[in-house]
């Protein structure tokens, strides 16, 4: 399965890599990620919990970053592994910022498989959830954008 999108973000660049290498920032825009644990620079760990149809899962997941070149590019490698059901989700991502006018673009790309009894669910269910989570996780980071202007202009 594959996800990419944009979005624009009123900040510079500089500050939009900085807050997307912010751990707890990227983390507290992700619905259901809770228990950050940063291993080292590159490397995370989290528990990610999320209802797909009517069906509930928790997933242990590991993120490694990749590659960085600051401020413009990230890309990662995540793998999770369900509580209670057979199966995997793997996914890589690359994100790539650039300037635009006084703000930054955001572009990112999503490639996903899950695997075992996760991956029978069905395509169409899994790509309404990953739309859903795109959805919160672009209006909570504009959020935190628009909270960080305000706390500046204070």
């Amino acid at each position: 399965m594959k996800l990419s999108g944009d979005l624009i973000i009123a900040a510079p660049r500089q500050a939009v890599f900085d807050a997307l290498r912010d751990a707890r920032l990227f983390a507290s825009c992700v619905d259901g990620m809770r228990d950050l644990q940063e291993i080292d620079a590159n490397h995370y760990r989290a528990v990610m919990e999320t209802k797909v149809a009517y069906i509930k899962f928790k997933f242990d997941v590991a993120v490694e970053v990749t590659k960085i070149e600051p401020p413009q590019t990230i890309e990662t490698k995540i793998e999770g592994a369900p509580h209670g059901i057979v199966g995997r989700l793997s996914a890589t991502s690359r994100t790539t910022l650039s300037e635009e006018n006084e703000a930054t673009r955001v572009q990112y790309k999503i490639e996903a498989a899950l695997t075992g009894k996760l991956g029978s669910l069905g395509q169409p269910v899994i790509r309404s959830k990953a739309k859903e989570m795109e959805r919160h996780f672009v209006e909570k980071l504009g959020a935190a954008f628009a909270a960080r202007a305000v706390e500046a202009a204070r």
